[in-house]
Parts: structure tokens; C-alpha cells; sequence
């Protein structure tokens, strides 16, 4: 048996080479199990992997023990020092040398996130066919000095429920309540048939999960906390290994089982995994995110957008919906100028004269709406000193668009030699370089012949489980179209590195760091309720970086200035999306909307090095009472919201950052007797008089 480690100022790995030379790890951070004994230690495996036409080794559907996964033998390893941190690479092969699978795990200097993933090569001279590859494979998560432990009963899962206008809703619960046991069966000695599936289909990665996980040991404090970055279909399952006394972690892209993926990989063809990103530490669920946050922000193209973090305008909720005209944008740019806004964004239904959802395609601004063309609105953008956006949905043909039936099939999503039709529209193939070629021409007119500099990248159809038009399977389809559209907008960026492209997915259904290790900025959700908007926004850093995360604020034509706070208080500790019909909004309320502007305008160059909190824990959609907020260098920025609730106080206890120095109340600047803040020591206590209100506050630490 040999040893080897990989460690940087804030990650340590452990691998062993056993004597029958399978590969193990033994260690992740804190998570120590090198004084495991052996028999547990064989079932350690860093991959899986499983070919059509080999055994299986286990009972069930869990992807633990493939083959020849399970099997695969030492080859070599290397370690390469680059500007993140460290590379290890692994190299193993079969008992039969047919497939060379090569494990990568990436290592940073300033997180202990890992960065995973795989790559299997046909080194035969016959096909074959791969059902599942792993990007990340651990045994033993979360058992460091709780080996002999009950998993199911120490252990709680955090699952990132997602839905349209209800993202991020994270629901925590044991393994034994979610249906995991601990060692079902000591008799016979094996693993079970249970797994905690949790999976993704089609193309919105995430249209009933976000791609991340926690799982948090409550006996020992240790955490686990990944994420999945693949803009598709993924799946990740918990489930146990061996005897039944190990708790197994698998980490993928799609699947055949679950996904409709398979890959038919010719003699010297391989195949890389999509990223994933796992870590161990002590600590809690909030500490976990902290750490996933510092990943984020690592690994993500660098932009000025996330550092200036610019003020934006969109005329869509809760006020144009989709019926633009030159005379209704100039009255809402004036507005919009007014307040403090720098972008301004002219939302759907610029190219067409009424209603538009099945015929979009060409992208041609519509000459009812603009009589004297979008560049003229374009121009007296700029005047008021905005930058000028516009909405695109860039992957989609509605059937009722003038080039619809004029393309040939090869540009679409097809399944059994039919053109795949979602919601009245057909998806474009991005594998075919025509489409990307169709795609790079209008991004162009948009910009240089329009001179936008935003983009909002709206996406509010599915693929379904994908193609079989020149694909081995729909999955694999699907992936590869996935992979081309990343490569694209990749290319988008290089051409104009100063644009903006703002990432949405009918709000939230694509928020995958696939996408976002690309775009600056990320729509979270599309909820028009504005009290249960805030519910959201208080979780919305969990699935991405607070800097990247736009949340409406909407003041309602006819609402009081109490809402108007509240939905500026939304906002105010990631990105503003302002919206509404400002131009109608009179008197206090529309002082109240540039005053939080200008609130956030003077410390939003911190929000990039904040770290996210929740003192009150997760909170879930219409929570009576709620809190967010953004530690740094001894100050607090905490938002707290009162929804429609029973009492009018609520306790926060604030201990875990630091001892209170001063609360102040910064936005609404003027402090009533409606809504008071009080610290005891390092606990506040609140009092909001009446339902829907919030507060933004800076704490001061000592």
C-alpha cells in the first residue's frame, strides 16, 4: 500500500493505493478516514463507471460498485501547480486495458471547494458503450469520528428545491426521514437497495432542483456542500456502500437510467464529465455556503459587471409586459434616469406588433413600436446616460415564425424524426454551426447596429430529454448541444467583453455554473407577489454570488410607501433590477425608490467581498418573519422582513459574527416609530407595528 496527498493553504486531499492497486480516498479536508480498516477502505473508490454488457456488483438502481468502476487499477498519477492552486491527475485503467480513466481534481489556494471531474478514453479496438461516469465519487462523507455511527440519524440533508417564481427554497431533513436507514441488512452484510435521488431532466438544469447540496452531521459539526455545473440534465445521489455502513456520495452529469444518456465512444474517442465541486469542513450549513461562495467567485470569467455592480432598469414586471413603444420606453427612461438608474433594458415584445410568443425568430424591431426605428429609442437612452439593453431568447424558432418552415430540420431538436415542439416553439440545435453562425449575427445586429450594451437572455422553453438527430442517445443529444451553446456565448464575450448578458431562465430555472462561470449576472426569479419576491431574495445567494444575483423591485402603481421599502429592501444586498411604472409613481414613493438607490450605490463596492448570512436560518416562501445579510471587515449589512405575521416582534441573535458595536437603520433613511431595532448585547430585537414592512441595517462590530 502507498500514500500520496495533495494540499494547498486550504484544501487536503489523501489518496492510497491499495495492494490489489485500486485507488481510494481517504481523506477530503476534514474529513479524515485514513485509520479506516481496510475492508472499508475497498470500497473508497475515487470513479465509477459502468459499460454496457459488464455486471453489475449490487442490488438496485445506485450507481455505487459499477463496472468496472469498482475495479479499476493504478496507472499513474501527477500534480501541476498553476494559478489556482494545484492539479492532481490520476490515471487508471481495467483489468482488460480497454478504457484509461483519468480522475482531475483541482485544488484552490483560497477555498476548500474541489473542483472534479473525469475523462474516459477507449483504448480498445471495439466500441463502448458508457451508461454512467461519475465526476465525483466519495465513500464515507461526513463519518470522520463517526464511523460506528447511525449516518441516517447524524446526518441532515439540505435539498435545494426549485420552481418557477419559487426558487431556492431549501427543505432540510434527516437521511432516515428522507428513507435512508443505517445497515439494513447486518445479516447478510450488504448494502441496500435506498437511494436519495435527486435529478435533473431537459434543459432547464434547474426546473425542480438547484444543482447544489448540503449535508450537515449533527453530532460531529463536519458539513459536506456540492455543487453540480453542467447546464442540462444531472443527478446526484446519497445512498450507502459495502456492508451497508458507509454513506456514499455520487456526483454526475446525465445518466442513462435517469437522464436517457449513453455514449457510444469509437476506439481512441473519449469522454469528459461535466464540473463538479465538493467540500468537508466544520461547520454549519451557513459556513458551507461561505466556503461554495469563495468558489464562485474563483472560478467565474472576470468582468467589471460584478465589481461596479450598475444599476438596471427593465421595463417588464410589473409594468410594460411585453407591450413596448417608443413613447411608453422614452417616459419610463426619463423615470428610470431619474432615480439613479445606469441600465436600461427594453424587455420582450420589441419585435413584434401584437402578441409575439409563437412567431419570434428574426429578432427585426417592429415598425408599429418604433415608427422611427429602435435606434432612435437606443439613442435617447444613451442621452440620459444609460446603457441601452435589449431582450433575446436566442434559442428558439416559434412554429409560427416567418423562418421557420424555411430551415431545415437539422437546425432543431428532433426525437423519432420529428421536430420536438414546446410551448409553440422549436428549440435550435446548437451543434449544427449554421444555428451558431445565425445566432453570432444577430448578437452582432444587436450590438453594433442597434449599440446595446445588455443583454437580457431570456430562455422560457425545454428540450425535453433532448435529440437522437445525430446523437447516440437523447441525453447525449442534448449534452453536446449544451456544450456548444457554452462555447458560444464563450465566444460572445471574447468578441465583446464589455457587454453585459444577463442570464434568465423564466427567472430562475437555469441558474448552474455552467452558465453563471460565464454571465455576470443572473435573473432569480419571476415572482410578481412582492412579499413573497422577498422571500426568495433573502435565500437567492445560496445558488449564486450575491453580486450576480438580480432581484426585482417593483413599486406598485397604486401601492403605499410601505411597499414601495419593502420591495427596495429586496434588493438592496445583491443586484437591483428595478422595474414598475415609474413614470406613474409620484411623491414620497418615488423618492423613496431614489433614496434606496442611493443607499446601495454607497456601499455596493463591498457587496463583491461580502460573505452571505442567515441568522435565522433559510427561510422558506410566505416565513412570517425573515433576515438576510452581508458580513465584511466588522460591519453587518442585515435585511429583516415581516411578512404577514401573528406577532409584531422578532428576535435575531447575532453572536456567531461578533459583538454589536451600533445598529443603525440605513434605508428608509428616516427612522419611525412604526418599525424599531434594539440590540441587547449581540441579540436585536425587532418591532414592526404592521404586516408586510422591512428594514435594511448596518451593524457595526467590535
Amino acid at each position: 500500500m502507498s500514500v500520496f496527498k495533495v494540499q494547498t493553504e486550504t484544501a487536503t486531499v489523501i489518496f492510497e493505493v491499495l495492494t490489489d492497486r485500486r485507488v481510494v480516498i481517504t481523506r477530503i479536508n476534514s474529513n479524515n478516514l485514513s485509520d479506516a480498516d481496510i475492508e472499508l477502505k475497498r470500497h473508497m473508490q475515487i470513479c465509477e463507471v459502468q459499460i454496457t454488457g459488464n455486471n453489475f456488483h449490487h442490488k438496485g438502481v445506485n450507481f455505487v460498485d459499477t463496472s468496472p468502476g469498482s475495479e479499476l487499477k493504478y496507472s499513474n498519477h501527477k500534480i501541476e501547480e498553476n494559478n489556482f492552486g494545484k492539479l492532481l491527475i490520476i490515471k487508471q485503467h481495467d483489468e482488460l486495458k480497454s478504457i484509461e480513466v483519468s480522475n482531475y481534481y483541482q485544488l484552490y489556494d483560497k477555498t476548500s471547494l474541489i473542483r472534479s471531474w473525469v475523462e474516459v478514453t477507449n483504448t480498445s479496438e471495439e466500441h463502448i458503450g458508457i451508461e454512467y461516469v461519475s465526476s465525483f465519487a466519495i465513500s464515507g462523507i461526513n463519518q470522520f469520528d463517526d464511523l460506528s455511527g447511525n449516518y441516517a440519524e447524524h446526518n441532515e440533508i439540505y435539498v435545494a428545491n426549485n420552481n418557477w417564481t419559487s426558487e431556492a427554497q431549501w427543505k432540510k431533513q434527516s437521511l432516515k426521514d428522507v428513507g435512508l436507514d443505517y445497515w439494513v441488512d447486518g445479516e447478510k452484510g450488504q448494502a441496500s437497495t435506498k437511494r436519495i435521488s435527486i435529478n435533473n431532466n431537459s434543459s432547464w438544469s434547474c426546473s425542480e432542483y438547484s444543482p447544489n447540496g448540503i449535508l450537515t452531521n449533527t453530532k460531529t459539526g463536519q458539513s459536506a456542500i456540492w455543487q453540480i455545473e453542467n447546464n442540462g440534465a444531472w443527478h446526484y445521489e446519497l445512498t450507502d456502500i459495502g456492508k451497508g455502513n458507509l454513506l456514499a456520495l455520487r456526483l454526475s452529469g446525465p445518466e442513462e437510467i435517469d437522464n436517457s444518456w449513453w455514449k457510444n465512444l469509437l476506439p481512441g474517442e473519449s469522454f469528459k464529465t461535466c464540473t463538479v465541486a465538493f467540500s468537508q469542513l466544520n461547520g454549519d450549513f451557513e459556513d458551507a455556503i461561505d466556503e461554495l461562495t469563495e468558489y464562485r467567485r474563483l472560478i467565474r470569467r472576470p468582468n467589471r459587471d460584478n465589481k461596479n455592480l450598475a444599476v438596471i432598469f427593465n421595463d417588464y414586471m410589473n409594468g410594460l409586459a411585453g407591450d413596448p413603444t417608443t413613447a411608453k420606453e422614452k417616459s419610463l427612461a426619463d423615470a428610470a434616469a431619474k432615480v439613479g438608474c445606469e441600465y436600461f433594458v427594453i424587455d420582450c415584445g420589441w419585435y413584434a406588433p401584437g402578441y409575439w410568443w409563437d412567431s419570434v425568430g428574426e429578432w427585426l424591431p417592429s415598425k408599429e413600436r418604433f415608427p422611427n426605428g429602435i435606434e432612435e429609442l437606443i439613442k435617447y437612452i444613451r442621452d440620459k446616460g444609460m446603457t441601452p439593453g435589449l431582450w433575446l431568447e436566442i434559442e428558439v424558432i416559434g412554429i409560427k415564425s416567418p423562418i421557420a418552415n424555411k430551415l431545415p430540420d437539422d437546425w432543431f431538436f428532433m426525437r423519432h424524426g420529428k421536430r420536438v415542439i414546446d410551448a409553440d416553439r422549436y428549440h435550435l440545435d446548437f451543434r449544427n454551426p449554421e444555428v451558431r453562425k445565425f445566432a453570432d449575427e444577430v448578437v452582432d445586429r444587436l450590438v453594433e447596429q442597434y449599440g446595446v450594451g445588455y443583454i437580457k437572455m431570456d430562455y422560457n422553453i425545454t428540450t425535453g430529454i433532448g435529440t437522437d438527430l445525430n446523437s447516440d442517445s437523447f441525453g447525449d443529444g442534448l449534452l453536446e448541444h449544451n456544450r456548444e451553446y457554452i462555447k458560444w456565448i464563450k465566444n460572445v464575450f471574447n468578441r465583446f467583453p464589455e457587454l453585459v448578458i444577463e442570464n434568465c431562465g423564466s427567472g430562475g430555472m437555469r441558474h448552474d455554473y455552467a452558465l453563471m462561470e460565464q454571465h455576470s449576472i443572473q435573473s432569480l426569479t419571476d415572482q410578481t407577489d412582492y412579499v413573497r419576491n422577498g422571500n426568495i431574495a433573502s435565500v437567492g445567494a445560496t445558488v449564486v454570488t450575491p453580486e450576480q444575483c438580480a432581484v426585482w423591485s417593483y413599486p406598485l402603481k397604486n401601492g403605499d410607501e410601505e411597499e414601495v421599502i419593502y420591495n427596495m429592501t429586496n434588493t438592496m444586498l445583491m443586484r437591483i433590477h428595478q422595474s414598475g411604472l415609474l413614470d406613474q409613481i409620484k411623491g414620497k414613493r418615488l423618492e423613496l425608490v431614489t433614496e434606496g438607490i442611493q443607499v446601495y450605490k454607497g456601499f455596493r463596492d463591498k457587496i463583491p467581498d461580502m460573505l452571505p448570512i442567515w441568522p435565522s436560518g433559510l427561510n422558506q416562501l410566505d416565513d412570517q418573519w425573515f433576515s438576510y445579510g452581508l458580513k465584511g471587515n466588522k460591519e453587518i449589512y442585515l435585511a429583516i422582513w415581516r411578512g404577514v405575521s401573528t406577532s409584531d416582534n422578532f428576535e435575531i441573535d447575532l453572536s456567531k459574527y461578533g459583538n454589536i458595536k451600533k445598529v443603525e437603520q440605513i434605508y428608509p433613511v428616516k427612522v419611525v416609530s412604526d418599525a424599531t431595532c434594539i440590540n441587547k448585547g449581540n441579540v436585536v430585537n425587532i418591532e414592526f407595528k404592521n404586516d408586510k414592512m422591512a428594514r435594511l441595517y448596518h451593524i457595526k462590530l467590535k
